[in-house]
């Protein structure tokens, strides 16, 4: 309790976020009353509200079309002049939901009558008010700096980890992951996968989406973070070039368990990079590679199994990792004319990873081993994107038709090979898993400026096959399950349509949408499969979204959100293959997984001033079908098999406030915290595999959250500091508990060469805390484990732009 209170305490005890500017664009078209003709030459001025200035002015084209650029957001007077013709003033709202605003069809009546003026009150506000997303640039991540995204997105405002790496939003790691906009096999398709590879260095920015509209997927019932690569856009030719390198596991967080080969210490990290740009007249044309490699302690987990009919077995699972990772980007943009665009991309990735394993299987008191596992994963991922795109630009501007056309290829070629050291005689195992991924995604999408908002509307079709094989070759007295192999073939379809309408007024903003998705998903596997047989879905429903705020005034903004969301398994996790690389607590998936649906709900107050802001939200998710791992004992055995499963309901309630305030000029705070409680009804589910065990949970609670302090330090001639705190207070899983987490990061970035060269060190979990503690309770067993993996690790870095 005096950990919650020290939460709830911390996250009224700040006021924060810097606030920032949004330019807008303004455009209608003049007419004359009588005749409709359009009217050219038409002079137009606009002015502020708050002192009359006048702020910028233009003139009609022959079509009386007009237009005004880089307008901040506030409160205007629009004025039209044009001889022979009434001057009219007209009252103008720029808000910050849309880049755009159509003023539409302006009509001047002829005459030269004046018409007085209208005074109009109000104030302008930032970019910091809008709520649909946070933003986040890469090079303000000083402590995370040459790491990984996965790395740096830990540090960011809402985002916390599980037990197994991967990102949480607000408590769930149902998250949708985005490359520049779009959903590809480098993050996974309605999931999340690969984040720890992909290097920070690549990134330009990181947009968290809470609340995502109707344009957005269904998937994710979290949110949507989209990551977006660098692209230079300055003429001619331009570029960057980067060198990190860095050690990790400088010390032993805790010695191996007896007769093992040694944990890897003193890991090296290597992250070149360069982009390459040309931009001239009608074209542009960019490169970009990176090539990472790493040697990681990936998991050193010590863990007790203890059983209800006494045994108790002690292990150590520990895996050494070397990462290599190769990422080409390259494309073309090409403008014929001012209205249209043509956009090639493609992006390149190959992946090798080699994990070299030991699992020691011991007595209560380490006297006897009772088995060896070593295992040698030989694993090489393939990824090819091709994009093409083409917008159509109206005459008036924000008024757009873009169609695209995204396909992927994704081969996934695994090898693993065991060695099955027992008393009495030693085994040679293996087996192999080939996977190619075919994704053929085709949008078309529409957008029509308004006078108070804009209207968007577009379509989606997907296509995509993964066939799995896979051949098991045993060995000596083998504990692989031969029958379990074979093929599986997964199809999935998805054509998807929506609609989505934005309003904003001087108190009211609106944002609703709907979005209906067909899915059809067919599972073929191997007749012959012990178990499992082949199975599918389908279903059509409606996701709508609706965002609503009103502005008590120019700095307070209160705010709801209403979102329905989808998560459905993804291939792996109803992939029918056992995986041995822990031969005892083995991971199986589940053919007759469906997905989980969720309604989500968000009241929101937002205040901005001068040198920061504040932003607190209370929410609530109710998810039914909760998908989730299930670990069940075999009968007769010692074997725990790890499942998915749909865990019926569960539900997510809490506060999470974001803040940021500049102290004085050379310190900047952020603050952010969220504090919530985790929910799960009663369940009763069947483990089928291998065979059938019936597994029923009681209703379970906790409360939880975590809380993240950013210092910005700025000193003179061009040096900065990050200073970052993260504490993970205990947490619920389905079927036990994630103990409490601490993690403390810095890092230094001077400015060399007039700009043009940057130097970075950084480290992360300076203090060597950060490890994971899990408790998960069985039917008739116990597990407890930590897991003291690599965490901390020390980067130095520079980059050049030219």
């Amino acid at each position: 309790m005096r950990k919650l209170r020290l939460l709830f305490f911390l996250m009224f005890a700040f006021n924060l976020a810097n606030a920032q500017h949004t330019k807008i664009t303004l455009s209608g078209r003049i007419k004359d009353t009588e005749t409709r003709l359009p009217l050219s030459f038409v002079n137009i001025g606009l002015k502020s509200v708050k002192d009359s200035s006048f702020i910028a002015g233009t003139v009609t084209d022959e079509s009386g079309l007009f237009k005004i650029a880089e307008l901040r957001t506030g409160s205007y007077l629009l004025i039209t002049s044009f001889m022979g013709h009434q001057t009219k003033t007209i009252p103008v709202l720029i808000g910050e939901l849309t880049a755009f605003l159509d003023l539409g069809i302006i009509l001047l009546e002829s005459d030269v009558k004046s018409l007085s003026e209208v005074v109009i009150s109000g104030k302008q506000e930032s970019l910091g008010s809008k709520m649909d997303k946070k933003t986040f640039n890469m090079a303000d991540q000083i402590s995370q700096g040459g790491g990984s995204v996965l790395q740096a997105m830990k540090n960011l405002p809402g985002i916390s980890s599980t037990a197994d790496g991967k990102i949480m939003l607000r408590g769930s790691d149902k998250v949708a992951v985005l490359i520049d906009g779009r959903q590809t096999a480098l993050t996974g398709f309605g999931g999340q996968a690969g984040l720890d590879n992909i290097p920070a260095s690549a990134i330009e920015r990181i947009e968290i989406i809470n609340n995502p509209s109707a344009k957005f997927d269904a998937n994710g019932n979290a949110g949507i973070i989209n990551i977006i690569y660098k692209q230079q856009k300055l003429e001619g030719w331009n570029g960057k070039i980067g060198l990190t390198t860095g050690l990790g596991a400088l010390w032993e967080k805790k010695e191996n368990l007896p007769g093992i080969r040694p944990a890897y210490q003193r890991t090296p990290k290597i992250n070149p990079s360069l982009s390459l740009n040309y931009r001239k007249n009608k074209l542009n044309t960019f490169l970009q590679a990176d090539w990472l490699y790493t040697q990681t302690l990936n998991r050193n987990e010590f863990a007790s199994r203890i059983y209800d009919n006494g045994d108790v077995i002690q292990q150590q699972v520990k895996r050494n990792r070397n990462t290599s990772y190769s990422t080409l980007k390259t494309g073309v943009d090409w403008n014929p004319n001012e209205n249209n665009v043509f956009s090639f991309s493609g992006l390149f990735n190959r992946e090798k990873i080699i994990d070299r394993g030991d699992i020691p299987y011991f007595n209560r008191d380490l006297s006897i081993r009772y088995r060896l596992w070593q295992f040698l994963e030989d694993e090489v991922k393939y990824t090819a994107t091709g994009t093409a795109s083409y917008q159509h630009k109206f005459k008036q501007p924000g008024h757009v038709l873009n169609a695209g056309f995204n396909y992927t290829f994704h081969r996934e070629d695994e090898k693993y090979f065991f060695t099955n050291i027992m008393p009495t005689f030693t085994g040679q195992d293996a087996f192999k898993l080939l996977s190619d991924e075919h994704v053929a995604d085709l949008n078309v999408d529409y957008i029509r400026p308004l006078k108070h908002g804009r209207l968007e509307a577009g379509m989606k079709f997907r296509n995509r096959t993964i066939p799995v094989n896979m051949q098991f070759l045993p060995g000596l007295n083998s504990p692989l399950d031969v029958n379990a192999g074979g093929w599986a073939d997964y199809k999935e379809t998805i054509p998807a349509l929506y609609g989505n309408y934005v309003f904003e007024s001087t108190k009211i903003e609106l944002e609703a949408g709907l979005r209906m998705e067909y899915v059809k998903v067919e599972y073929d596997v191997n007749p012959n499969h012990p178990t499992y047989k082949s199975s599918g879905y389908d279903y059509t429903r409606p996701f709508p979204n609706l965002r609503f705020a009103y502005k008590l005034d120019g700095q307070n903004k209160l705010s709801v959100f209403y979102n329905r969301r989808v998560d459905r398994p993804n291939e792996v996790d109803i992939r029918i293959f056992p995986k041995y690389d822990e031969p005892e607590v083995i991971k199986v998936g589940n053919p007759a997984l469906r997905p989980q649906f969720t309604n989500s709900l968000e009241l929101g107050y937002k205040n901005n001033w001068t040198d920061g802001s504040f932003y607190f939200a209370f929410y609530q998710r109710n998810t039914e079908g909760t998908i989730s791992r299930i670990a069940t004992q075999v009968p007769g055995s010692n074997l725990i098999y790890n499942v998915f499963q749909n865990a019926g309901h569960s539900s997510n309630t809490g506060g999470e406030m974001v803040a940021q305030q500049k102290m004085a000029n050379w310190l900047t705070i952020n603050l952010n915290a969220n504090v919530y409680q985790n929910k799960f009804d009663a369940f009763t589910v069947e483990n089928l595999y291998p065979v059938p065990v019936v597994y029923t949970a009681k209703k379970d609670e906790l409360i939880s959250g975590n809380v993240k302090v950013n210092g910005l330090f700025k000193f003179p001639k061009f040096a900065e500091m990050q200073l970052t705190g993260i504490y993970l207070a205990p947490d619920l899983l389905p079927q036990g508990r994630i103990g409490s987490r601490f993690s403390l990061d810095l890092g230094l970035k001077k400015t060399l060469q007039k700009g043009k060269g940057e130097l970075f060190l950084n480290g992360t979990d300076l203090l060597n805390t950060l490890q994971i503690k899990k408790t998960i309770q069985g039917n008739g067993f116990q597990l407890i484990s930590t897991d003291y993996y690599e965490t901390q690790v020390f980067r130095l870095g520079y980059s050049y732009k030219f």
